[in-house]
């Protein structure tokens, strides 16, 4: 701004100050956001055979195709207790960014006044009114009246950027809640997806039970029949009997665990644990999506705590610029207009018309280092969150990595147990039908039923924990992926995230 030639100096300087105060609006103090780049892997050290790539995409769960499944998640997403505190801090967050945001418009009030004062007349002033008359006590006392009516309007002239940068750092929290609402929804999705699997995989056990203890029970029956002719010792019976027992005995432990796990599925779906239906259905009716080797380290983009976490050093960042821009001064202005009168009838008159502008400044001199330790202060929140950072970025490589390795051996571990069960269920037939013919002893079928049994409940168990390997592994890299993914080139860029 220039003053006019032949301008007072005093108009001069004011359009000199003006023209500076410009020049400075909207100075960032502080350092520029830059993304941290972190030590990133060539590839992860597990590696699978698989060439069928599972394709769930964001909806990872219905990859294993269950109706049911789908129903606990869509009831999760929309009824957990967990999601719906996420969904709230999201609200608060935006409501903070709002705020943030006034600062740097006019702030604009408006209201009436009315003053009244009443005055007595000293005693030292004449008090004889028209003809000598002396005045009385009402006439002595004077009374005066004044309304105002008008807006009035401050600004604060954001020149070290304090303003913006506090609604850069409630930005960056807005933008972290909502990661931490994905982070939240993942967790509660996966848990979900954990409680059911383990339901069922009780449900498999408490059948391999079920089916053995009626297989003990029929054998204990020809046993018992064969002792009656003379062909078996009480010896025999009492073995056999000792076997029922034992697998009647496991039925309430399995039950009870089985039921338990579906009583946890309340919380975590939002509603009353009677509500949940107690699981009928086995992991062995489930598809099992496969894991496509070459997984890219990009999807690890996805995982929404990462990228919270690197929303965090974005608002700490601004958080900086703001404390370094408590430093310098603030500048105020404030105006106001309106009509003000001693007379109510006088009020609205043009002569009654008023308008006041003021400029000021304000800058703290001393106060004994509380804004260098704040600054101090901000600077040491923003390394710890970087330490963060890394710490959940090496944290997310660390649980692909774990899942991969859970995944290889527990699908290596489900197949030789299979082959076992194929093995003992192909001796005990042998024994049975051996003992049935009178050329075995006893002991010899009750050992091959026990052997039978102890390999049926251990693949139930090799089973969940494959299932088990892979939600992880869902959860490991945000949520599903697609064979668009597998396919893509793996960058160890991550563009801003990682």
């Amino acid at each position: 701004m220039t003053a006019p030639r032949g301008a007072p100096p005093g108009q001069r300087r004011r359009a000199g100050l003006s023209g500076l105060l410009l020049a400075l609006a909207g100075c960032r103090l502080g350092p520029e956001y830059v993304p941290p780049t972190p030590e990133l892997p060539a590839s992860y050290r597990a590696t699978v055979s698989d060439t069928q790539a599972a394709t769930a995409g964001a909806a990872w769960w219905q990859g294993f195709g269950s109706t049911e499944l789908d129903g606990l998640m869509a009831a999760a997403s929309a009824g957990s207790f967990d999601v719906r505190a996420a969904i709230a801090r999201v609200a608060q967050a935006d409501a903070s960014l709002r705020a943030a945001g006034s600062a740097l418009l006019p702030r604009i009030n408006g209201g009436t006044g009315e003053n009244w004062s009443r005055t007595t007349i000293a005693n030292a002033v004449p008090s004889f009114g028209p003809g000598g008359l002396p005045l009385s006590s009402a006439q002595k006392t004077l009374e005066f009246r004044t309304y105002n009516l008008g807006p009035s309007a401050s600004y604060e002239l954001d020149f070290w950027g304090a303003n913006r940068a506090a609604q850069e750092a409630a930005a960056g929290n807005a933008l972290f809640s909502r990661y931490d609402q994905q982070t939240v929804t993942l967790t509660t999705l996966a848990s979900v997806a954990n409680t059911w699997f383990t339901a069922l995989a009780y449900q498999d056990r408490l059948t391999v039970a079920q089916n053995n203890l009626r297989d003990a029970e029929e054998t204990l029956k020809a046993i018992r029949a064969r002792m009656e002719v003379g062909t078996a010792s009480m010896l025999d019976v009492a073995q056999e009997e000792a076997l029922v027992a034992g697998v009647r005995a496991t039925i309430p432990s399995l039950r009870s665990q089985r039921d338990q796990q579906a009583a946890a599925l309340g919380i975590l779906v939002g509603r009353l644990p009677q509500s949940i239906p107690i699981p009928a259905g086995s992991l062995t009716t489930l598809a099992l999506p496969e894991v496509a080797p070459g997984l890219p380290s990009t999807l690890l983009a996805r995982r929404p705590d990462v990228a919270a976490a690197e929303a965090q050093l974005q608002a700490q960042n601004a958080n900086i610029r703001a404390a370094r821009a408590a430093f310098f001064p603030t500048v105020t202005l404030t105006g106001s207009a309106g009509w003000q009168s001693e007379a109510l009838q006088t009020l609205l008159l043009p002569q009654s018309m008023l308008f006041n502008a003021a400029a000021n400044a304000a800058q703290t001199i001393f106060d004994n280092g509380q804004l260098s330790a704040q600054y101090e202060q901000a600077k040491a929140r923003y390394d710890e969150l970087l330490a963060d950072y890394h710490k959940t970025v090496v944290q997310a490589f660390t649980d692909v990595e774990t899942a991969l390795v859970a995944w290889r051996e527990t699908t290596e571990q489900e197949r030789l147990e299979q082959e076992a069960v194929r093995t003992a269920q192909r001796a005990a037939d042998i024994a049975h039908a051996q003992v049935l013919a009178g050329t075995l002893d006893i002991v010899a079928e009750l050992q091959s039923q026990t052997t039978l049994y102890a390999d049926q409940d251990a693949l139930a168990q090799a089973r969940l924990a494959r299932f088990l390997a892979l939600v992880s592994l869902y959860k490991a890299i945000g949520g599903g992926w697609s064979a668009q993914d597998v396919t893509a080139p793996d960058t160890p860029i991550y563009n801003g995230i990682l």
